[in-house]
């Protein structure tokens, strides 16, 4: 997966950022893309598989509440009912 290239730069300055507020540490952009390339490479599929879980859920909830919408308006049948 690629994210553009500001994607890209904003996530690897976060992970800068992290290093450094979290673990006083200062790494460059080399070393932060690299934990990124990482992370996306290994993590990533993790939270693209919950994503997609999560949408077929949310997909299956709206198909159910469609089909009991559409039973709703089905109206009764008098089968005994004399013409």
């Amino acid at each position: 997966m690629k994210l553009p290239k500001e994607q890209r730069e904003q996530a690897v300055a976060k992970i800068q950022q992290y290093f450094y507020e979290e673990r006083s540490e200062e790494i460059g952009e080399l070393a932060a893309g690299l934990v990124f390339d990482f992370v996306m490479k290994e993590i990533g599929p993790y939270f693209y598989n919950k994503g997609v879980k999560d949408a077929r859920d949310m997909l299956e909830q709206k198909i159910m509440n469609l089909d009991e919408d559409l039973a709703s308006l089905e109206r009764p049948l008098d089968m005994f009912r004399r013409r």
